[in-house]
């Protein structure tokens, strides 16, 4: 049975991307096997993570397309963590990417895409890669593709940072997610300054949205010069930014 986990914020910026590799490699370091797909067609980016090139071949956008099977454009990436940290037995990690080539992209926004395809190909890639966790990438905002993604989902992972539009928008996105009846969601809270009091932020949320918080994640200077060179949680796991990764990844194995 697959756990499908869909990351997710209302605004751009908020470091969904990095939460959600670094979560797949704790989890494949754990002995999961876990596929993460990067449905932010508009704006992809975890393939760098991967250390893929921009002009990288047998993408998402192959799939939708009819030109590949969705289990075609799944490339295992097991080797990027294995690299880094000891993998339990059973531990493997497949990527499926977006393109970066300009004219896809142009034709993404320009025609579109069937969702319904999408939704198949999130099904067919857990049953034939028998994955333990799907990890679904999101495009930042509500659209048809966004709440596909939620509705599917067995656990919403809601990223925010410290801010007042965040957190309004996050208002908006949980009470959708609850109207459309998702088992579980957590909080993850990013690039939270030194100096600012834990608990009570703990509390605000709580209070604002009534649900939990998986992690406090600090805004970390170590993390910024990463610049996306790899999973820093696996590179630099004594570091309060990864042991709040792993936080998140303990939470959804609970």
């Amino acid at each position: 049975m697959t756990t499908v986990v869909s990351i997710h914020s209302f605004r751009g910026g908020t470091g969904k991307s990095n939460t959600t590799s670094n979560v797949a490699g704790q989890l494949v370091s754990m002995g999961y096997r876990v596929g993460v797909v990067d449905t932010d067609i508009q704006s992809p980016g975890i393939h760098v993570l991967f250390g893929f090139s921009d002009d990288l071949d047998n993408t998402l956008n192959d799939y939708l397309w009819g030109k590949l099977g969705i289990k075609e454009v799944a490339h295992d990436v097991t080797s990027v963590i294995a690299a880094t940290t000891p993998i339990a037995p059973g531990g493997t990690l497949y990527l499926v990417p977006s393109s970066m080539k300009a004219g896809d992209i142009a034709r993404v926004l320009r025609e579109g895409y069937d969702v319904g395809t999408l939704n198949d190909g999130f099904r067919d890639l857990a049953k034939e890669l028998q994955l333990d966790y799907l990890l679904i990438d999101t495009h930042p905002g509500l659209n048809e593709e966004t709440l596909l993604s939620i509705t599917i989902s067995d656990v919403l992972l809601l990223i925010l940072r410290p801010d007042r539009q965040d957190f309004q928008g996050t208002a908006v996105t949980v009470d959708v997610a609850r109207k459309l009846g998702v088992p579980a969601l957590y909080l993850v809270v990013n690039k939270v300054p030194s100096g600012v009091d834990l608990d009570d932020l703990r509390s605000q949320m709580t209070a604002a949205y009534a649900a939990e918080t998986a992690a406090i994640l600090p805004l970390s200077e170590e993390v910024v010069q990463n610049a996306s060179a790899g999973l820093f949680s696996l590179t630099t796991p004594d570091h309060p930014w990864s042991e709040q990764i792993r936080l998140i990844a303990a939470r959804l194995t609970a």
